[in-house]
């Protein structure tokens, strides 16, 4: 099988993502470098599923899963009006069970995260590395400033267009009905982008995978796809909804009036209460563990720092398309809102999301 050249076109931009942290001090320097480096050794390394598909030595497993994948992208192009380019229709193969670690931070008595600034993507709440140690490290320096951190594992993410994303290792594995959410949210990210505002990003993105796979399954689930579907998303609200229980109670103890002290005491204890609460849930899911990995590291706000960045907007952006009816008319009026100033764009969706709970 071949491997799927760069042009020189691609490697100009992605020197001109390193290039961009030269007037910063060594560690920028550092954090571009090996932003780069990752992004191009995961396209270098990608090669066409069709290559995966007709060569004999293919794994029968991979080999499905890819068929599976291929199908998923022409669905979301005809029936989803996503992006008809280059995205996922190449597979890296990675030695590492995530493509990137996210590192998220707050204050220790604030459940506002750190941002960090990069050129095309904006502000965000988080910053990757291509390699676990080196998240950690950047972690460690976090923490040693008194902030709250959380290093998580990422098994996908969208370049915006800007390159042909592969799909990767990390994620081909998914059953079909996660794979397609997974690839209809980050398509949706070259849809429609806007710099510096995650929480209208992520929302619109995880609206856009709801209503993507609730039409895939119509066409393509069957009764054991759809049960098994239907019990993976009533256990995602059940854990959705405890973290936002609990972001909600560290809210009001951040804000009260009482001591540094007593409000480090009681974010102690509403973690406790958030850990003991999972495991209540946890049985009542027969012992499901696949929210565990939540719990891998010590519990802090930067657990819940981002709860809200992918779903407060959700009800809005399902509201106006049961309004639009389409999705090339959602996609317009949702562009017209992302027009908008970041001010009169939260305020027309928390007015349509109020819509929506109306209903």
């Amino acid at each position: 099988m071949k491997r799927l050249a760069l042009s020189r076109g691609t490697k100009c931009v992605l020197m001109a993502g390193l290039a961009a942290g030269l007037l910063a001090g060594c560690s920028t320097i550092n954090y571009y470098s090996q932003a780069a480096h990752g992004q191009l050794s995961l396209l270098s390394d990608s090669r066409p599923v069709d290559d995966w598909l007709s060569d004999p030595a293919t794994n029968p497993k991979l080999r499905t899963r890819l068929a599976s994948a291929r199908q998923i992208r022409q669905y979301a192009v005809e029936h989803l009006g996503l992006p008809d380019n280059e995205s996922y229709k190449n597979y890296t193969a990675l030695k590492r069970p995530y493509v990137v670690w996210n590192v998220v931070a707050t204050p220790e008595l604030s459940l506002a995260p750190l941002q960090w600034c990069f050129p095309v993507a904006g502000c965000v709440n988080y910053r990757g590395y291509y390699g676990k140690d080196d998240a950690q490290d950047y972690a460690s320096q976090l923490r040693a400033q008194g902030h709250d951190v959380q290093v998580g594992g990422v098994s996908a993410y969208s370049t915006l267009g800007w390159f042909n994303d592969p799909l990767i290792s990390t994620f081909i594995n998914y059953p079909d009905a996660e794979l397609a959410r997974l690839i209809f949210h980050e398509l949706a990210h070259q849809v429609v982008y806007v710099a510096g505002d995650s929480q209208f990003n992520e929302s619109f993105a995880s609206a856009v995978e709801e209503a993507g796979v609730e039409h895939w399954m119509e066409k393509f689930g069957n009764a054991a796809m759809r049960e098994n579907y239907a019990r993976y998303t009533a256990r995602k609200q059940q854990f959705l909804q405890l973290l936002l229980d609990c972001r909600r109670a560290l809210d009001r103890n951040y804000a009260s009036s009482i001591s540094d002290a007593d409000k480090r005491a009681g974010k102690a204890r509403l973690f406790r209460q958030l850990q003991d609460d999972y495991l209540v849930l946890k049985e009542s899911w027969g012992g499901y563990a696949g929210y565990d990995r939540f719990f891998a590291e010590p519990l802090s706000n930067a657990h819940l720092a981002s709860i809200a960045t992918y779903n407060d907007f959700v009800p809005a952006f399902r509201a106006l398309l049961a309004r639009e009816r389409s999705f090339g008319g959602f996609y317009q009026a949702v562009r017209r809102i992302a027009d908008l100033d970041r001010g009169e764009r939260h305020r027309r969706l928390k007015t349509l999301g109020a819509t929506m709970a109306g209903l």
